[in-house]
């Protein structure tokens, strides 16, 4: 199973930007889709965005659509999710999961390997 190690988290002003990395380490990771979940306080955890293991499929939650940007770079191990024009709404902590041969899907149950998060706070 992947380990999976979270950074880039911060407090940033409504319309900033921030860039999370997730580094996996312990498998292959060119072998699993990568997805990013966020869980704000009081709320349930919801699908923020994911990739293919193949990269060829990029899924998106609507409330990000056009504001966030997930890429991989299998020769680092890393996936990393570019946030621009943030919300205060985007407050939430951030989380990082892989699938095995995933296609990059929304469901959080299909993912087996979690990070142990990153705080993103927007203010207003």
């Amino acid at each position: 199973q992947v380990q999976l190690v979270e950074s880039g988290g911060g407090l940033v002003q409504a319309g900033g930007s921030l860039r999370l990395s997730c580094a996996a380490a312990g498998g292959t990771f060119g072998n699993y889709a990568m997805g990013w979940f966020r869980q704000a306080p009081g709320k349930e955890r919801e699908f923020v965005a994911a990739i293919a293991w193949n990269g060829g499929r990029t899924n998106y939650a609507d409330s990000v659509m056009g504001r966030l940007t997930l890429s991989r770079d299998n020769a680092k191990n890393t996936v990393y999710l570019q946030m621009n024009s943030l919300k205060p709404e985007d407050t939430a902590v951030y989380y990082c999961a892989a699938d095995r041969w995933g296609s990059g899907n929304p469901y959080a149950n299909n993912y087996e390997s979690w990070g142990q998060g990153t705080q993103v706070t927007v203010s207003s």
